[in-house]
């Protein structure tokens, strides 16, 4: 695993598939300045490339290199994003200060 320049966040030589399993959606997470930086970074990667791609006119297909590379990025940005921990809801909030002012 290397390290982007920009950040210390480890880029796999290919990135596995995030599991949605544990991914609630419509949660609000805590992005850090780093973590932040470091989706910036990739989106403006993903949107190049698929600018590249759509500018070029090349058909679509499995085995090429810049669909393959743009996947890539969009694992990393997925990875990136979901290592940054959730907000907890309102109500979550406040059954765990209800808790706390219980015990």
């Amino acid at each position: 695993m290397a390290a982007s320049s920009t950040t210390s966040f480890p880029i796999p030589a290919i990135a596995p598939a995030v599991s949605t399993a544990r991914v609630r959606p419509n949660r609000h997470r805590r992005i850090t300045p780093q973590a932040g930086r470091a989706l910036e970074i990739l989106g403006h990667a993903i949107e190049y490339l698929t600018d590249e791609f759509v500018h070029e006119g090349t058909s679509l297909s499995a085995d090429n290199e810049q669909i393959q590379a743009v996947q890539l990025l969009m694992a990393l940005n997925r990875k990136v994003y979901f290592e940054c921990p959730e907000v907890p809801s309102f109500g979550e909030r406040c059954r765990s200060l209800l808790r706390l002012n219980a015990a």
